[in-house]
């Protein structure tokens, strides 16, 4: 078996499990060692945290595939976990353009990827119904004989369109379409995550740290969800550290934060670390 057969397989079985693991999102190599480090079993890219690397605002019009690609094989090559990227809406609205990106995904590395139903318009957030159906259809079509778990995304509530029924009825044609995992960002509580992962038969993501209330890892495993993302929460809380300390030299002339601060022969050992030692 290949090294992406072994990570695509050692992914696939997570999901398949009877309680949720939780995926986290680091935004470079360096974040994904650490993250690594800490035993975590697979990562996920963040098109949010690798934006705001970059100085850069999060959208599909801001980013390209070719650099969000270059990053996640970037992170892939970090360590030896299943490496999921953030697809964002495929990078272009038609069916044949998600696939190929799909295809080019694997061939970064990756073993899986999330292609989302939001248009990038915010006059027109949410791609049409059968559009949506359509395109989720082609990328399952590429990932079929590819070491590739395709999740689908119906953003409905992160464009201010909060409609369960309808995101609802989104993720039961994606998963009809070929999707293997299935994901509704910002469900507003538990009883709707909870409603979500009853009327899908699919193993469902959820993300934590984005708005809304935070429920435990135990909380989101009795609701039925089987994977728990951060998005770009981690890459902002690093960035909340960075914004704290240096508010405090700048304010008050203190050097305070350093005792936070991760110690240079720590990150020098994770670092130093060979990428196929972090296997969980």
């Amino acid at each position: 078996m290949s090294d992406q057969q072994d990570k695509f397989a050692r992914f696939s079985a997570l999901h398949a499990r009877d309680h949720a693991f939780v995926i986290p999102n680091p935004w470079d190599a360096g974040s994904a060692r650490l993250l690594a480090s800490l035993g975590f079993e697979a990562l996920a890219t963040t098109s949010a945290g690798y934006a705001f690397s970059k100085g850069k605002l999060d959208s599909s019009a801001n980013l390209s595939r070719a650099e969000i690609l270059a990053n996640a094989a970037e992170i892939v090559a970090a360590t030896g976990l299943p490496v999921s990227a953030d697809l964002e809406d495929g990078f272009g609205a038609a069916p044949g353009t998600c696939a190929e990106t799909v295809r080019l995904a694997c061939a970064a590395g990756l073993v899986g990827g999330s292609v989302e139903d939001a248009t990038g318009d915010p006059l027109h957030p949410i791609y049409d119904f059968s559009q949506s159906v359509e395109r989720i259809h082609a990328a399952a079509e590429a990932a079929r004989d590819l070491p590739f778990l395709l999740t689908a995304r119906a953003e409905n509530f992160l464009w201010d369109k909060p409609d369960l029924d309808d995101t609802i009825r989104r993720l039961q044609a994606f998963s009809a379409a070929g999707a293997q995992v299935l994901y509704a960002p910002g469900l507003p509580d538990i009883d709707a995550i909870r409603m979500v992962c009853a009327a899908v038969d699919r193993p469902v993501n959820v993300v934590m740290g984005l708005r809304g209330p935070h429920y435990s890892v135990a909380d989101l495993s009795a609701a039925g969800v089987r994977r728990i993302s951060v998005g770009g929460s981690f890459a902002r809380a690093a960035l909340g550290a960075l914004m704290r300390a240096a508010v405090e030299v700048r304010t008050s002339g203190t050097f305070g934060y350093a005792a936070d601060a991760l110690p240079a022969k720590v990150i020098a050992d994770l670092m130093a670390r060979d990428s196929g030692g972090d296997r969980a």
